[in-house]
């Protein structure tokens, strides 16, 4: 159960952040550009401006996801969420620049970009929830920072293929079609992640609430009219985690091979080995929770990062490469 989680979170979260990296690499003169009339800084915000829109759909694909997940089951919702995230992928791989299709172009471009935001959205708490479902009580901590791997992983074989992707092509070979096979290898992982998910069995959690025939008539209604104080906490918590992961998986790329001049291939380099100690950290954070438990674990984390902000920031700003890899890290 927990490959097979874990095996579609990658994959899952592979499609979401490809379009991270690619955003300020390629997308926004091949898109954005011609829509910011030349210029360049405008076309980089603009890029990130589109990865932004994604997270306004990520509440609405959890709460869909959620309501039919309770009723058609999580492994039905997780194979669904799959392929849409899949298919939107694989589309951004196929579609015109600005210079083909005009401004229908960076429309399609949202669009699609609003469907993977929707798909992550669904992914992300039924990824959790499955597998917190199927965990010992004594390690629902563990068990839910498998997902959570997924995250980490999906970043180190983006930024793995876009690295291979810009070593074996020229600057303009890159350009011209080079960042569309990381968008198209989407369909291959795709299979390979319908057919693991497809395997994976419901959880006993969801079997016993389907034979008992506990379901509310309106959830959303009820956990807001009980735990509103939490579920603002929460989505805060979550909101300033995104905030700081954001920055290594998607501005700092920009900022090192844009702003500090520095070449494309250390820099995703450095992102690799940034999204290892991720990795390591995501499933140790797990393991501590169910020992101190889940707040202290936080409060401790954002201790780390607040103290590590300001030395990021003076770190990366050296664009001295072995500095800016420890600056991410």
């Amino acid at each position: 159960m927990l490959a097979g989680t874990l095996a579609g979170t990658t994959i899952e979260w592979y499609d979401f952040f490809i379009y991270a990296q690619a955003a300020t690499l390629v997308l926004a003169p091949l898109f954005l550009a011609p829509v910011s009339d030349g210029n360049e800084a405008l076309a980089t915000v603009l890029s990130l401006a589109t990865i932004g829109i994604s997270f306004l759909f990520r509440p609405l694909g959890a709460i869909v996801a959620g309501r039919y997940g309770d009723r058609l089951g999580r492994k039905k919702m997780l194979v669904f969420t799959l392929l849409l995230m899949g298919g939107s992928t694989a589309l951004i791989g196929l579609l015109p620049t600005y210079t083909s299709i005009g401004v229908a172009a960076p429309v399609i471009l949202i669009l699609l970009r609003v469907l993977q935001g929707f798909s992550a959205g669904g992914e992300w708490g039924g990824a959790a929830l499955m597998a917190v479902e199927h965990a010992p009580l004594s390690r629902r901590g563990l068990f839910g920072a498998y997902p959570g791997v997924g995250v980490p992983l999906g970043l180190i074989l983006a930024t793995g293929v876009l690295l291979l992707m810009t070593s074996v092509t020229t600057d303009e070979q890159f350009l011209s079609w080079g960042w569309r096979v990381p968008f198209l290898l989407s369909i291959v992982l795709i299979g390979v992640g319908y057919l693991i998910r497809r395997s994976v069995e419901e959880s006993p959690v969801f079997r016993e609430l389907q034979e008992r025939k506990r379901e509310s008539s309106a959830p959303l209604r009820d956990l807001f009219a009980t735990n509103t104080k939490q579920v603002v906490l929460t989505a805060l918590v979550f909101l300033a985690n995104n905030a700081a992961g954001y920055l290594v998986i998607a501005y700092f790329i920009g900022y090192g091979t844009g702003t500090l001049g520095m070449a494309r291939g250390p820099v995703l380099t450095a992102i690799v080995v940034a999204s290892v100690g991720w990795l390591v950290f995501t499933l140790y954070g797990g393991a501590l929770s169910d020992r101190i438990g889940r707040v202290r674990t936080f409060q401790l984390g954002y201790a780390l990062v607040f103290v590590w902000m300001i030395p990021m920031f003076l770190l990366v700003d050296t664009a001295n490469i072995w500095l800016f890899g420890l600056g991410v890290l």
